[in-house]
């Protein structure tokens, strides 16, 4: 029995929307393809960053820039571009298999997102936003605010207010050296107060079972639980 592969499939990688699709077929048909996903993502896809990768099929630019014109005028996507090009570099024969593998466990490596790192104190009254995860080097004071739509990672102090998962990341986590925030706010779930247990050491916070519970970050590492690094 021969499983057929749909023509168009999306995923979304970092901050893009990657679609692999079967290059071999006319530039209409695609079009219809693609217009099945994108219909269902209506508003999330504009101003979006879209990927065309054509997979083992081959695809000019002129196609690739075609598709992406139809992209942009019918649902108003952002930047369309084909897939990075790969570095060749020789290798012998035995070797290939095992650098092909290496390299795909090692592309996390190579993922670029937009994660926010500042570094210095942020003072009562001052606001730090990220489109994604935020990593403060330093003290988040009490009456200072930071919200991020992914992780927030406070080397440091954390007493001021910290608003992870914005808005409805569930899977993310706040972290500090010190963890001794006013409120914790991840996705739609609020902690006020939350004291920090005696001695300051590494602490996360993290939603389980619908509620904002904090854990030492040495002891209870959710990360450990990962068989490899994955792209957050």
């Amino acid at each position: 029995m021969t499983i057929q592969q749909p023509p168009v499939k999306l995923k979304g990688v970092g901050d893009s929307l990657w679609i692999t699709m079967d290059a071999s077929l006319p530039a209409e048909t695609l079009k219809q393809e693609l217009c099945k996903p994108f219909e269902r993502l209506r508003h999330l896809a504009v101003n979006a960053r879209v990927v065309l990768d054509p997979g083992e099929s081959q695809a000019d630019d002129a196609l690739i820039e075609d598709l992406g014109a139809f992209l942009q005028q019918r649902f108003q996507v952002g930047r369309v571009s084909g897939p990075p090009k790969a570095k060749i570099t020789p290798a012998a024969d035995g070797q290939k298999a095992a650098d092909s593998g290496r390299n795909a466990q090692n592309a996390w490596l190579h993922h670029s997102d937009d994660t926010l790192v500042i570094a210095g104190r942020v003072r009562s009254g001052q606001k730090v936003e990220a489109r994604k995860h935020l990593v403060i080097l330093g003290d988040l004071n009490p009456g200072a605010e930071a919200i991020a739509g992914g992780d927030i990672i406070i080397l440091g102090s954390l007493l001021g207010t910290a608003a992870a998962g914005q808005p409805a990341n569930e899977n993310a986590i706040v972290l500090g050296l010190d963890l001794r925030p006013t409120q914790i706010q991840i996705a739609g779930y609020v902690a006020a107060g939350t004291s920090s247990s005696s001695g300051k050491k590494p602490e996360f916070a993290s939603l389980k079972d619908n509620q904002i519970v904090m854990a030492d970050y040495l002891k209870d590492n959710i990360f450990k639980r990962l068989a490899w690094p994955e792209i957050r």
